[in-house]
């Protein structure tokens, strides 16, 4: 490889990286004063499984802490 096509390949991939560099756009969210962007949010108890059962949902959450602990696990 000689000299002058050296040059010739690092110039065009100096090039492409400063060319790529200024095509970035930026990112940046618009806020309405206001008015909430995002999604609703719903209760985790207002699903399917519980049909908005506030308490079934505490029961099978003690449920699966109670799975999850060691000592109850081991006796």
């Amino acid at each position: 490889m000689s000299a002058r096509h050296f040059c010739s390949v690092l110039l065009a991939v100096v090039a492409g990286a400063v060319n790529a560099g200024c095509g970035e756009r930026p990112q940046v969210v618009e806020y309405k004063k206001g008015q909430y962007q995002g999604k609703t949010d719903a209760q985790p108890w207002d699903s399917a499984q519980f049909k908005g059962d506030k308490q079934a949902w505490e029961s099978a959450l003690r449920q699966r802490n109670q799975a999850q602990n060691e000592y109850q696990r081991t006796q």
